[in-house]
C-alpha cells in the first residue's frame, strides 16, 4: 500500500513539474497578443480573463505612452514582446512569481485615448491580477490621464 502511495506521489510530482515547465516554456504567439480593439469612449471593462481601461489623456500622446512604457518596464517579471512608443502600441508579458503564468498587456494610443488591455494566457480567471496591475500603472501615470 505504501509503495502505491509513493508511486502516486512521484507521478503527481512529475505531472506538476511538467505543467510548470509547459507554462514557463510555451512559445508566445506575438500575432495573437499584439493587437487591441478600437474603442469609442473612456471607461473600465471587465473582460473574460482580463481587464480593459480606457482613459482620456491630458498630455502629448507620445509623452503618455513613453511614461507608461517606463512604468511597465519597471514592473517585476515584465518584458516587451512587441511594439514600441514610436509605433504607438506596445505589448508586454508579465509572469506570475511562483508558477510563471504569463499575462499579456497591450497599450495603445487611439486619438486622445489611452487604451490598456490586460488578459491572461492560460485558464479562465486571473483572480483580479490584471485589473490590479493596470490600475497600479494608471496610478503611477498620475495626471497624464483623467478618470473615466
Amino acid at each position: 500500500m505504501l509503495t502505491l502511495l509513493v508511486r502516486a506521489l512521484v507521478v503527481l510530482g512529475i505531472v506538476i513539474l511538467g505543467l510548470m515547465a509547459y507554462v514557463r516554456l510555451a512559445p508566445t504567439d506575438v500575432v495573437r497578443w499584439h493587437q487591441i480593439a478600437a474603442v469609442a469612449s473612456s471607461g473600465d471593462v471587465m473582460a473574460a480573463g482580463g481587464f480593459i481601461a480606457v482613459r482620456p489623456i491630458t498630455a502629448d500622446a507620445a509623452q503618455v505612452l513613453a511614461a507608461l512604457d517606463a512604468i511597465a518596464r519597471a514592473t517585476p517579471r515584465t518584458r516587451v514582446i512587441a511594439g514600441s512608443v514610436a509605433e504607438g502600441m506596445i505589448t508586454y508579458q508579465t509572469r506570475s512569481l511562483l508558477w510563471g503564468f504569463p499575462d499579456h498587456t497591450t497599450v495603445a494610443m487611439q486619438g486622445d485615448l489611452l487604451v490598456i488591455h490586460a488578459r491572461l494566457t492560460f485558464g479562465q480567471s486571473d483572480m483580479g491580477v490584471n485589473r490590479a496591475r493596470v490600475r497600479d500603472w494608471l496610478d503611477q501615470l498620475g495626471p497624464l490621464t483623467t478618470a473615466p
